[in-house]
């Protein structure tokens, strides 16, 4: 409102977040009661659960069962405001932050948590050809490829064009390749192709390829063979030790196997995005800025780099995991240690991450919870990361639907979200370079 005196006329300090992912978000309710000026940044108008992004992905969820508007989550944190664009860079001497086609926001503090992006390991070109899944894009796009691929294959008359419509080709071990082979193959077996006539459950093929010696790296050896197993129970070919050497537009190759599929789906790595290169900060070879204990940059103790974004060493040695609970419990750290600094209290105590486990699931009833000490596996596992996933989604409404739509496919099988939206027919096959 005109009149009203500026942050700096208040000596009031700015703090300005970018990136409302779970790291930036936890960070800037953690300093709700902070006597501060906070803006959050992001060049989307919502918060996405990313953990669900496979759901959308293979007609499952709704993008907006696993998005929200920031918002509608801030409206009530009377000292945060909300600004939409698209950081382009950091001005450290001015202290401020560059946004495309705006005027730059001025800092105090800076707390970067600008998440990761996909890693094609130097073959930056297979990206056109093998989408991955880190935003809505990303998964109606996906979602939009296997689906026409059914599409097609229900009216295409020649076999090897037909079979290489229904191939479809997973790259990478990890959680999400492995939730996203389960998924497809539980809808290409029990959902989509009973409303197809020239389609049978068996006629889809779907591989899982993983470079490393075994599934789920960061889990027991024992769940990772369960994975495995349970995989190939749902007629998941899986195939480990074997990198993947060349993807082109129709084929993946596999040490020295071509196999012919016209849906390729990239979940094998990520680098973080280009905070480091805005900083001119030391980083490490997934482009994470490597931070103090307390998460500030070398050198600049008034920039923090929370999340995916940052290279954080733990006590042990090993480097705090891209998963959510680190995000948030690392956000919710520098949110509370620059509320003291404010404040002239005492600072949190040093920052150690409490894991309370991993979970994946493959498919519609069976998931892999290692809690520590114990570990289940089966209908008990799924409904442990059922319940962990719908308590975390931010909003009631969003809670509710989704445990709609899960019950729904569990009782009926059905996919409820089979639309093809976005793109033109004749391009949402991946054959033209992703966004």
């Amino acid at each position: 409102m005109a009149g009203e005196p500026t942050a700096r006329e208040t000596n009031t300090p700015r703090i300005v977040i970018v990136g409302a992912g779970f790291a930036g978000l936890s960070a800037c309710h953690a300093l709700a009661k902070a006597k501060a000026q906070v803006t959050v940044i992001d060049r989307h108008n919502y918060h996405l659960f990313q953990p669900l992004l496979y759901q959308v992905a293979t007609a499952s969820l709704s993008p907006a069962d696993i998005a929200q508007p920031i918002r509608s989550i801030l409206k009530d944190q009377t000292n945060a405001r909300v600004l939409l664009g698209e950081v382009t860079g950091i001005d450290r001497q001015g202290r401020t932050v560059r946004i495309a086609g705006s005027e730059p926001v001025p800092y105090d503090y800076l707390v970067l948590a600008t998440g990761a992006r996909h890693s094609y390991f130097g073959k930056d070109h297979w990206a056109a050809f093998a989408p991955g899944i880190k935003s809505l894009d990303d998964a109606t796009l996906v979602r939009a490829n296997i689906l026409l691929a059914f599409e097609r294959a229900e009216v295409e008359p020649e076999r090897e064009k037909r079979k290489a419509l229904l191939t479809f080709v997973v790259v990478g071990g990890g959680p999400t390749g492995v939730e996203m082979a389960g998924a497809i193959a539980e809808l290409a077996r029990n959902s989509i192709t009973r409303d197809f006539r020239a389609i049978t459950p068996h006629c889809a093929r779907i591989v899982l390829v993983e470079a490393g010696p075994r599934l789920l790296p960061v889990m027991p050896d024992a769940l990772s063979a369960e994975a495995k197993r349970a995989l190939e129970e749902l007629g998941v070919e899986v195939q480990v030790a074997k990198p993947v050497t060349d993807i082109a537009r129709d084929t993946v190759t596999i040490g020295g196997e071509v196999i012919r599929a016209r849906t390729i789906i990239w979940g094998a790595g990520v680098r973080a995005s280009a905070a480091g290169s805005w900083l001119d900060a030391l980083v490490d070879r997934a482009s994470r800025v490597v931070v103090n204990p307390d998460f500030s940059v070398p050198g600049n103790d008034e920039i923090f780099v929370i999340g995916d974004t940052a290279a954080f060493r733990q006590h042990d040695g090993s480097y705090l995991p891209g998963v959510a609970p680190a995000a948030k419990q690392a956000g919710c750290y520098v949110g509370q240690l620059l509320s003291a600094r404010i404040a002239g209290s005492r600072s949190p105590k040093s920052f150690a991450y409490s894991n309370f486990g991993n979970m994946a699931t493959v498919g519609r009833r069976h998931a892999l919870a290692d809690l520590g000490r114990v570990k289940f596996t089966g209908l008990i596992g799924w409904l442990l990361w059922s319940v962990a996933h719908v308590y975390f989604l931010i909003g009631f409404r969003n809670r509710l639907s989704v445990a709609i739509s899960w019950a729904w496919s569990y009782l009926t099988y059905q996919r409820g979200v089979r639309l093809i939206t976005g793109r033109d027919m004749d391009v949402a096959a991946p054959t033209k370079e992703a966004a």
